[in-house]
């Protein structure tokens, strides 16, 4: 066999029976070698970067590495942002390029690029293959690093000539379960210590993250949260990570968070950081973050502990394992914080997210009473997709995910564009369960192309448009820290999304006013396979709670003050 066609029985190996990609002259050889495989399942996307972020919504909701293939020059280049996406979220993915033929290389061939030079940021870890032999033990040790550790991108660049190059027919193992770090979990001096500082605090917070969902330690993660009745809050890739309407649950934190869990992260003596990076969105000013709490950090990467706060006892590990531990440890003898949960709880009742529905039917749509009636309309077990901007903020305070798994959401990157391919990734993951896109009409027309995917594979995808008419997080911006100076913010000039959808043989209801919603929610799920609900959302309405660039969480902002200062800080 040549190359390509190993490429294809390491996937089969692995179990990877899905993959997405858009062919051109340099991975050519895999594209021939796909014609005869029957294991695989190829995805033809209508832009690389929505094949990247079709194989990122693939892994996000599935747990299995999603795979993305492009061809060199742009189809390369094209993958990049989809790419980072995965890498600053860590979900595991593997790229595969076919670059310029290895004796052009250095020439400023056609559709040459230095592909490795220009990735080294965005990746776990990344190779130019130059001989044929060294292609299937590539692919194969890109498919266990992907999803090992922390996981992440693996790419794997490979010249033409040497895809078409001759190998010998080998025997390859089953994958394993990865280890995820070298001993798997914390010692019993490390658990004995972690009680020891919980049973000293007098008001111990939970803050969890992403890093829950891509160690597969939901079950361990509620377990210990059950057990220890610590009160919690989660980052927005860490939604879902308690369940839904926990009881002790006090939501997002952050720039966007709930007063109530900002309130208590203030409060707090002790901060346990559960799979979570402490970043900037999560912290505000850092110096003001938990300005009262000693920290402990329990994460599966080692450079992510003291990178931005210095933590009293920082572990690398397992996640599952060590929560397990101290689940057991602290199962004999409950933490004394009931005064402080009854604390946290109040401020839950006062200070959650609030979402209020309008009585006249004839109001127009506020973002959170829209996300909330979606919520209450949509299964259970539903997979959202949600897109950049207001409606991502939204969607994180109203909508209610029984499983972090359930919440498909760009974090670290804020890509515009994500929720499309990444529904279209999720529903070949879980073709039986419902996948909603919930879109702004800004990044709604990033990549819209991938309508065609949606139809040429009658993927049933629900999409939701909240439309209004401007990117609204930056005239948001604008309005609060450029003295309303709104610039370059418009789209009243988007194609009408129901004739645009019709093109491809999806089906739309349009609702703008309050009274309209239910009916519309009614048509976008009872639709027998792809849907879009277009929702005219006021132009006005802002993501409240926010904090200003530069400013301690403690300081929100919950409705437009008379005068706000000029911008000192990136937005």
């Amino acid at each position: 066999m040549n190359a390509a066609q190993q490429i294809l029985e390491i996937f089969e190996a692995h179990g990877i029976d899905t993959v997405f990609g858009y062919p051109g002259g340099c991975i050519m050889p895999l594209y021939d070698a796909l014609v005869d495989s029957a294991g695989v399942t190829h995805v033809l996307c209508r832009h690389e970067q929505g094949c990247a972020l079709a194989a990122d919504g693939y892994a996000r909701s599935s747990g299995r590495v999603g795979v993305a293939i492009a061809t060199s020059g742009p189809g390369a280049t094209n993958l990049i942002t989809g790419v980072a996406n995965a890498h600053r979220d860590s979900v595991p993915m593997v790229v595969i390029t076919g670059q310029a033929p290895s004796a052009l290389i250095g020439t400023d061939a056609f559709q040459e690029v230095d592909v490795l030079g220009m990735t080294l940021d965005i990746v776990k870890h990344s190779a130019l293959v130059t001989r044929a032999e060294e292609v299937g033990p590539a692919i194969d040790e890109a498919l266990r690093l992907a999803a090992s550790g922390r996981p992440g991108p693996v790419w794997i660049d490979i010249p033409k000539d040497v895809l078409q190059g001759e190998v010998a027919a080998m025997a390859w193992a089953e994958p394993t379960e990865p280890g995820r770090a070298p001993g798997g979990g914390a010692a019993l001096t490390d658990v004995a210590a972690i009680v020891d500082m919980l049973r000293r605090a007098r008001r111990p917070l939970l803050y969890s993250g992403g890093g829950v969902s891509r160690a597969g330690a939901e079950a361990a993660f509620r377990a210990f949260a059950e057990t220890s009745g610590l009160p919690h809050v989660h980052s927005l890739n860490g939604i879902g990570n308690a369940g839904r309407a926990h009881a002790e649950d006090l939501g997002m934190l952050g720039m966007h968070g709930s007063k109530a869990a900002n309130q208590a992260v203030d409060a707090c003596d002790l901060l346990l950081v559960v799979g979570a990076r402490l970043d900037d969105r999560a912290t505000g000013q850092l110096d003001g973050f938990a300005p009262n709490a000693r920290l402990i950090h329990l994460d599966i990467d080692a450079a992510e502990l003291n990178k931005r706060r210095r933590a009293e006892l920082g572990l690398r590990g397992d996640l599952a394992p060590m929560l397990t531990a101290l689940t057991q440890t602290l199962a004999d003898r409950p933490l004394a914080i009931a005064a402080w949960r009854r604390r946290c709880r109040d401020w839950r009742a006062r200070d959650g997210f609030a979402a209020t529905r309008p009585a006249d039917p004839r109001a127009p749509i506020g973002g959170p009473a829209f996300v909330r009636a979606l919520s209450d309309a949509a299964p259970a077990d539903a997979i959202v997709a949600c897109d950049v901007g207001q409606h991502q903020m939204w969607v994180a305070q109203h909508f209610a995910f029984d499983a972090p798994r359930h919440h498909l959401s760009s974090g670290g990157l804020g890509t515009m564009g994500y929720g499309l391919p990444a529904a279209i990734g999720a529903q070949f993951a879980h073709p039986a369960r419902t996948v909603i896109n919930i879109a702004g009409d800004g990044s709604f027309m990033m990549n819209v192309q991938e309508l065609a995917t949606i139809r040429r594979h009658r993927l049933p995808v629900k999409i939701v448009v909240a439309d209004n008419a401007c990117l609204g997080m930056v005239r948001q911006q604008q309005e609060l820290f450029y003295d309303n100076r709104e610039s370059q913010i418009d789209l009243d000039d988007n194609p009408d999304f129901a004739v645009l959808a019709s093109a491809f043989d999806i089906p739309t209801h349009c609702v703008t006013r309050i009274g309209e919603i239910d009916a519309g929610l009614r048509a976008l799920f009872e639709a027998p396979g792809a849907a879009l609900l277009h929702v005219a959302i006021d132009r006005a309405d802002n993501v409240w709670p926010t904090v200003a660039p530069g400013r301690a969480n403690r300081d929100m902002l919950h409705a437009v003050p008379a005068a706000m200062p000029a911008a000192t800080a990136e937005a």
